[in-house]
């Protein structure tokens, strides 16, 4: 059977589940304080009318998550190459993409779709601040056919089902595997990297979680003396030792539960001029992307990683420069854990061959002293003036600032070890990082713009500071020879300007 995308089609039936959780979760984050005041203060006599209400609530949510299903229709305008989506309830929307902008499309699952048996497609297009498109529910066999259609637009063979739905394959057009993590790489990715944002986040639940018992407390008008005897009784019969190594051990387990998650069951084929990544356990990602669309490629390795010679890799989509730091990360494919001869595959994809460093540059010995001015001197000054000044007991914890300048100290060297920057008439690479060190490799023709900034206290010395803007991000080199520099840029903004490239 032919599946015409020519014609507008609607989502799968069962998607009016989708569209009424989603609604109804919308609903409740809006309402959910209000809610607990009501059934907290509210007289037992009168929760048959809040049952009412909120049976009303309910219904009000099943009639628009119906309405949100029949206004949503998509389809292929093949004389103008164009997807189309047609929405809203009230205010009625209709979005038209060229074929040629799309750079990336995830078909992705959560836990409600995998209960009703259905999945989201989501489109990226170059330069916007969201995603363009995402349809909510629809069947897996139809997602893989449209994204083939939207990325692989220029080929005009009809797509073919079963008389089961499934894909009829042609031959050439079978998938083969090209990378697939195995368990043991992800426990290993686990234990070995993202050390400081799993610790961010244990930090920000253990003050979310003390501020919500501190916000119970005022609540319940509960004795704070009582609550803080507590607290005494329970610290004090633990070591600072024990309480040290407990936290590692929970890192280390976040890290490796959260590893195993997002990364569970990763595979990444070559799919016609494509590029397909599959991963998650309960949430199952699927992101199919054009190869020459990436911007910004990268590659790190620690200490740790070096040993077990595993390393990993990302993949940096456009976005826009008004996005915010997590929709920038929704446009980049990771790749954890790869061996050296995996990585030298997927860069040979990506920019066709394995980049070599060219002319190396290095930063000059005020990145150094920069780097001791704010990390050591100016928390040192500000430590000693509040010991003296505002907290009487604070030089205790002396000993602390040794430490302190060990692990800063350590991070300073190496940071300025490796901080370098590589350049030759094809490829571009900043190197940096003390314990990660990070390999970004950009092609110059992909570069948007060039930033030079040299201030006057630098001028005799001739050093100034570098930034190149992609569609991905910027890319900075600070602290280089400014004459130097200058030079690149020049070289650069030519090559530019006299490419044929095509990215996007």
């Amino acid at each position: 059977m032919q599946i015409d995308f020519k014609t507008p089609q609607r989502q799968s039936i069962t998607g009016i589940v989708v569209m009424f959780a989603e609604t109804l979760q919308g609903v409740i984050r809006a309402m959910w304080a209000p809610l607990l005041i009501i059934l907290f203060k509210l007289e037992p006599e009168k929760y048959i009318l809040v049952g009412l209400s909120f049976l009303g609530i309910i219904i009000l949510v099943g009639i628009v998550a119906f309405l949100k299903y029949r206004n949503f229709t998509f389809f292929l305008d093949e004389e103008k190459q164009e997807f189309v989506l047609s929405k809203g309830i009230l205010n009625k929307s209709k979005i038209n993409i060229q074929l040629s902008k799309i750079q990336q499309v995830n078909i992705n699952q959560s836990i409600i779709q995998k209960i009703i048996g259905v999945y989201s497609l989501d489109i990226d297009t170059a330069g916007t601040d969201k995603k363009e498109i995402s349809i909510r529910a629809i069947d897996q066999n139809l997602a893989l056919l449209l994204k083939e259609r939207l990325l692989d637009y220029g080929e005009k063979e009809e797509m073919l089902l079963d008389e089961n739905q499934e894909v009829i394959p042609k031959e050439e057009n079978i998938a083969k595997p090209f990378i697939k993590i195995s368990y043991v790489t992800l426990f290993k990715v686990g234990i070995t990297s993202k050390y400081g944002r799993t610790i961010a986040i244990l930090i920000t639940f253990l003050v979310t979680l003390f501020q919500t018992f501190k916000d119970a407390v005022d609540t319940f008008e509960l004795d704070e003396t009582q609550v803080d005897s507590v607290f005494e009784k329970g610290f004090g019969m633990i070591s600072v030792v024990i309480i040290i190594f407990g936290i590692l051990i929970l890192v280390l387990f976040i890290n490796i539960i959260r590893t195993f998650i997002k990364h569970f069951d990763f595979e990444m084929v070559r799919q016609k001029k494509s590029l397909v990544v599959t991963s998650g356990l309960f949430a199952k990602k699927n992101t199919l992307l054009n190869p020459f669309k990436v911007q910004i490629t990268s590659f790190s390795q620690n200490f740790f990683q070096r040993k077990l010679r595993i390393l990993d890799m990302n993949m940096k989509q456009a976005s826009n420069d008004e996005v915010n730091e997590k929709q920038k990360k929704s446009n980049v494919i990771e790749v954890p854990g790869c061996e050296s001869g995996e990585r030298d595959a997927i860069l040979k994809l990506i920019l066709g061959k394995i980049p070599e460093k060219g002319q190396e540059f290095k930063p000059n010995f005020r990145y150094l002293l920069f780097k001791i001015l704010f990390s050591v001197i100016f928390p040192i000054l500000i430590f000693i003036v509040l010991s003296f000044t505002v907290i009487d007991d604070l030089y205790f914890y002396l000993p602390l600032v040794f430490v302190y300048l060990a692990l800063v100290g350590f991070m300073i060297f190496y940071g300025f070890k490796n901080y370098r920057m590589y350049s030759n008439s094809e490829f571009i690479i900043l190197k940096h990082g003390a314990w990660d060190v990070e390999n970004e490799i950009i092609q110059p023709h992909k570069i948007q713009g060039i930033t030079t900034k040299q201030y006057f206290w630098n001028k005799s010395a001739d050093v100034g500071h570098l930034t190149l803007h992609t569609a991905a991000g910027d890319v900075h080199f600070h602290f280089g020879n400014f004459s130097e520099i200058k030079l690149l840029v020049n070289y650069w903004l030519y090559q530019v300007e006299t490419s044929n490239e095509n990215w996007m």
